[in-house]
């Protein structure tokens, strides 16, 4: 048998089906007859019977038109007749078998007749909802964003305000403004890894303390996730906590522990404990910070509870409380803890670090944040290559001299990692400096250090200055 194949498919058929594929409804309005003649897939889109209705002019269909979109409607028709030419107009549509309001979307053509006067229009409508909808949403997470972005730049600016207020020197206000950052960065990054839904106490605990005094600190509790308000007042307060450790109380020894159990309350909210042990003889401060006062005036009003220090003798000892209003139902999406080796942002204790002789790329799309890191480095010693802004100009520095590299990890939506492959190819140690979280490690799979935004540029430089010694080793 000879197989038969199927021959062209005739030109009106192929309309059809581009038509259905496309997901149109064709229509045609004969002026000259006054009459809509509706297909059938126009009628399953609109709602409207197929074959045809009285026109009446063109205003037989605008009683299916939501009221508010009526004029727009209606001035786009006749902006078209009277210049006999196409128009393409989008509104709601009461839909005329159900009455949903739906977005439509139709587009015609003029026909002129013997008289060059228009005597028909022909054209297509479209369901657009989903698309109206999309944009509705986009629009509302942006203004969500806008409101968010605000709020944080407000925060910032009055942690930088209180900081300010009650350091004496400007080092110290760097140390005590960057970690502070770092705290909100961490528990913004959690928020942002779970869609704004909550963060879990035991990653935004993890986050404060898993790179901190290997060995030395422990913590455990229930799975319990907190609002963003919530999680950014806990974020912080651990914090202070940890950074007044690690300067006077268990952390500043090495027989010191810090161990941290929360647990839920029957109101449906948790309770916090902090316990420090092992280290030296505590007394209370004899001046009381912004973080006493955060911790103090802050953080139990944010948690809609309550925070008691303690200055024991044997360690600090806090409790933090909070109501059910800080606590959020478990989101969807739920990121796992951290693992990638994360550089902190506190102030090194080995003194300045000596990068001299050194020849450092620098690859950041940010201009200031590129401007910053070429200050610190030079400072340290190191001669700088580049910077680059773009993956190309990064690209084209890699034939240069180079000991070591600062790479962001995203280069105006474009990945860095073609440079850190070329790097890896060579065995040029580098850094990812990148407001990226990765709970996987480093981008790439990489064995580099991570540097998380917001930084210190002293410690970015002493990272760099640790590859090189074990490069060197």
């Amino acid at each position: 048998m000879t197989r038969q194949t199927a021959g062209p498919i005739p030109e009106r058929r192929r309309l059809e089906l581009a038509l259905q594929a496309a997901g149109l409804g064709e229509f045609e309005w004969d002026m000259d007859r006054d009459l809509f003649v509706v297909s059938d897939r126009m009628a399953a889109i609109t709602g409207l019977p197929p074959g045809e209705i009285p026109a009446r002019g063109g205003e037989a269909l605008d009683r299916y038109v939501h009221p508010e979109d009526l004029e727009i409607y209606r001035a786009a028709r006749g902006d078209s007749l009277a210049a006999g030419d196409t128009y393409d107009v989008e509104f709601r549509q009461l839909r005329a078998d159900d009455g949903r309001i739906v977005w439509m979307r139709s587009s015609g053509l003029m026909v002129p007749g013997p008289d060059g006067k228009p005597s028909c229009a022909t054209g297509f409508v479209q369901d657009i909802t989903a698309r109206k909808l999309e944009e509705a949403q986009r629009h509302t997470l942006m203004a969500e964003l806008d409101h968010r972005v605000k709020n944080v730049l407000a925060a910032v600016q009055a942690l930088a305000v209180q900081t300010a207020k009650r350091t004496t020197s400007l080092e110290s206000f760097l140390q005590n403004f960057g970690g502070r950052l770092k705290a909100m960065a961490s528990a913004n990054e959690l928020l942002t890894a779970a869609r704004w839904r909550g963060a879990a106490v035991d990653h935004l605990v993890a986050a404060e303390l898993g790179a901190l005094a290997p060995g030395q600190t422990v913590w455990n509790g229930p799975e319990l996730f907190l609002t963003p308000r919530a999680a950014n007042a806990l974020s912080l307060a651990l914090h202070e906590l940890a950074t007044n450790a690690v300067k006077f109380g268990a952390l500043s020894m090495e027989t010191g522990q810090v161990a941290v159990r929360w647990s839920r309350l029957a109101n449906g909210g948790f309770e916090l404990h902090w316990t420090e042990s092992g280290g030296p003889t505590v007394a209370p401060p004899e001046r009381r910070g912004f973080g006493s006062t955060l911790l103090d005036q802050v953080t139990g009003r944010e948690l809609n509870g309550e925070t008691l220090v303690e200055y024991r003798p044997a360690g600090v000892h806090a409790r933090l409380s909070a109501g059910h209003a800080a606590v959020a139902p478990r989101p969807e999406t739920v990121p796992k803890a951290p693992v990638a080796r994360v550089v902190e942002t506190v102030a090194t204790s080995t003194g300045p670090t000596n990068l001299k002789g050194w020849r450092v790329l620098i690859v950041e799309d940010a201009v200031l944040l590129a401007l910053e890191l070429e200050t610190g480095l030079s400072d340290a010693g190191a001669t700088i290559v580049g910077p680059a802004y773009e993956l190309e100009e990064a690209m084209a520095l890699l034939d240069r001299p180079i000991d070591a590299a600062v790479l962001d990890a995203n280069l105006n939506g474009r990945s860095v990692l073609p440079v850190a492959e070329a790097l890896a190819a060579r065995q040029i140690p580098f850094v990812f400096a990148t407001g990226y979280g990765e709970n996987g490690g480093a981008p790439g799979g990489f064995d580099a250090p991570v540097i998380r935004k917001p930084y210190d540029v002293t410690q970015v430089a002493a990272a760099v200055a640790e590859l090189l010694r074990a490069r060197a080793a």
